[in-house]
């Protein structure tokens, strides 16, 4: 194998791969990167035989075509310390030689014929999901997962795929995150009964490799597995095993209930002030509304006392809650702070349901008003 590659284009590529390596592994060939180069095009591949990756190099200019498995560290630190715009990579059986303009590193690697396959995207039936609306869905529905839980499978974030809509449910037994929006499905793809849980790990992989250039995502959803392509990546996950619960049942259609219309920067300047003197054995917030004025106060024996006023939309009787201010923190801070959103209250015993306009839905149960 032997190519001249742009080193700013590598590096982005190289470090999105190298994510997916472990660090240890009783594989020791996984703690590596495996470059294939064919024809007129490079890819890189990296697996932990839960998740697998394969990124397209752009930039590459092959004189020989082959394949070279680079040590993650030691090839992710000469292409950022280096200097040089190209970098010329050659490859035979004992190894890689890595030449700048005027440097050069010998790298010792195994054999790329060990290396597992990590597969590739050819389904005819998936769904097209704007990659826009795909980030924002991840970034607003992970923050609620659950790695630690036995009882239910929320150490992922649930897609549900129907012919024209994607909704994306996260939760940890405390609060719920779903988020809804506008699909296509091509050749009849939908998942039905079959719960598609996404581990969370690999929700956080599939944001962060997005591009801001990507326009759409494709989506390929598998009894045990889910495939994720976009532009130039391509990732493979295993599914969470297990139930996931009735998210429906835990966003009531409620009688009675009191609507306020809040905006999201002030309230979370807020619930930051509220919440410095909370710890994890009082950590509770109480949420009062009347008159005009939300009152967001707490207090603990040992931190104190804190009451912060913010003027609202709202004059009717006097409602509260209590909530754990880092649930809240969670939900504010991935919106836009100009932004407005809902908040919906029952009663001091009923959850609080947050909604935005652009389908985002967001659940608190409330915790004990005595602390």
């Amino acid at each position: 194998m032997k190519i001249t590659c742009e080193r700013d284009r590598l590096l982005s590529a190289f470090q999105a791969a190298a994510s997916v390596a472990p660090a240890r592994s009783p594989k020791p060939i996984l703690q590596n990167v495996k470059l294939e180069v064919q024809g007129d095009s490079a890819t890189l591949l990296a697996t932990d035989l839960e998740i697998g990756i394969r990124v397209e190099v752009p930039g590459i200019e092959v004189i020989t075509p082959g394949a070279t498995v680079l040590p993650t560290g030691r090839f992710q630190s000469i292409l950022r310390e280096s200097t040089d715009a190209k970098l010329h990579l050659e490859a035979d059986g004992s190894g890689t030689i890595v030449r700048g303009e005027r440097s050069e590193f010998k790298l010792p690697g195994e054999n790329p014929t060990e290396f597992p396959a990590v597969q590739s995207f050819g389904e005819a039936k998936y769904h097209e999901i704007p990659a826009r609306l795909l980030r924002e869905m991840i970034r607003r529905t992970v923050f609620a997962t659950d790695n630690e839980s036995t009882r239910y499978a929320l150490g992922g974030v649930l897609l549900e795929m129907e012919e024209n809509k994607v909704i994306a449910v996260g939760t940890d037994g405390r609060r719920l995150a779903k988020m809804e929006g506008p699909a296509h499905g091509v050749g009849g793809h939908r998942t039905g009964d079959n719960a598609t849980i996404i581990p969370t790990k690999a929700m956080t992989l599939i944001e962060r490799v997005l591009a801001d250039a990507d326009t759409e995502v494709a989506i390929a959803a598998g009894p045990n597995s889910v495939l994720v392509r976009s532009e130039r990546t391509t990732i493979y996950s295993r599914l969470v095993e297990g139930r996931f619960p009735k998210w429906r049942d835990v966003f009531p259609q409620r009688e009675n209930v009191t609507r306020l219309e809040l905006v999201v920067g002030t309230m979370h300047s807020a619930v930051r002030q509220a919440m410095i003197v909370t710890n994890e054995a009082s950590r509770g917030v109480d949420f009062s509304f009347a008159g005009g004025v939300a009152t967001l106060s707490a207090r603990s024996s040992e931190l104190g006392q804190s009451r912060v006023e913010i003027p609202v939309a709202y004059d009717g009787p006097e409602i509260g809650v209590t909530l754990d201010p880092r649930y809240v923190n969670d939900f504010l801070r991935v919106l836009d702070a100009e932004k407005n959103f809902t908040l919906e209250l029952k009663d001091a015993d009923s959850a609080a349901v947050c909604r935005t306009e652009d389908g985002y839905g967001y659940v608190i149960m409330p915790l004990a008003r005595e602390r």
